[in-house]
């Protein structure tokens, strides 16, 4: 059996800290997500998460990558955040219109990161899973009811019905139980490194998995060694061979641990010790 596709890249892209530094002297700001398409497979976009982007936006992030590549999406900090996952239908309505399946053909997983607040209540998240649209198709309907916040400002068109993934960031230890629930809804259980902040789940509970690296000692601080590299890349092959009685899976892993410029040179260099 194939093994699955692996992809590493970062969560997000505009860093002043990365410019003569990752970004070589001289180097355009409009020109970087284009540098960054050139040496990575995937990038998750985080603007997403604080405001609702433009049409106009993601057309230009789509046309700076080449084929094959694939953005992460962070969903709305609005459903997550401020509703709480409570009443977000026209909330996630609203994100789906504002530009995210112009992404066509590059559009990869959705990053659902809830607070440290959050606690798991199984009816609320069994029900916020429910609305998720998992094809473009469904995306679509569930964007055509959007509220007049967006009018004149709308994408609703899909080139193809293509499967969306969705994935879950919790932050509180009582999601440890919702691994169930997760495996049914076929949505990924983020695998998050925080230097101990938060807690780290490691249930498989989608066809695909779902990493964050946030700092192994310093949450977006510090870089990862040599060694906790090498550990991260021997995770991530397993999971994309499968083995036993677990499938091969795609992994996604995004390092944001971007406070210090350390994010974009681990991505390349576990990137170079994966199947990626």
């Amino acid at each position: 059996m194939a093994s699955g596709v692996v992809r590493v890249g970062t969560s997000g892209w505009r860093y002043a800290a990365w410019r003569g530094d990752f970004y070589p002297a001289g180097l355009a700001q409009r020109r970087e997500l284009e540098y960054i398409g050139e040496r990575f497979s995937t990038l998750e976009l985080n603007g997403s998460f604080y405001s609702l982007q433009r049409p106009a936006s993601y057309h230009r992030w789509r046309a700076a990558v080449p084929e094959g590549f694939v953005f992460a999406i962070k969903g709305s900090r609005y459903v997550t955040h401020m509703l709480r996952l409570r009443h977000v239908e026209t909330a996630l309505a609203n994100f789906f219109a504002s530009g995210v399946l112009a992404l066509g053909p590059t559009l990869g997983p959705v990053l659902w990161q809830l607070p440290e607040r959050q606690e798991f209540q199984p009816e609320l998240l069994d029900a916020f899973l429910a609305l998720l649209p998992r094809s473009m198709g469904a995306a679509l309907d569930l964007a055509r009811r959007h509220d007049d916040r967006l009018r004149g400002r709308t994408w609703l068109e899909i080139d193809e019905d293509r499967p969306i993934r969705h994935a879950l960031e919790p932050r509180a230890e009582s999601f440890r139980g919702a691994g169930d629930m997760l495996h049914e809804h076929g949505v990924a259980m983020v695998v998050a490194d925080t230097a101990g902040r938060f807690p780290r789940f490691d249930a498989l509970t989608a066809d695909f998995v779902y990493v964050r690296l946030h700092g192994a000692h310093e949450l977006y601080g510090s870089g990862y060694t040599a060694a906790e590299l090498d550990e991260w890349a021997g995770l991530v092959d397993g999971w994309a061979r499968g083995g036993g009685d677990q499938p091969p899976r795609d992994v996604y892993v995004y390092f944001d641990n971007d406070a210090r410029g350390h994010a974009p040179h681990d991505a390349l260099a576990l990137a170079a010790r994966t199947s990626d």
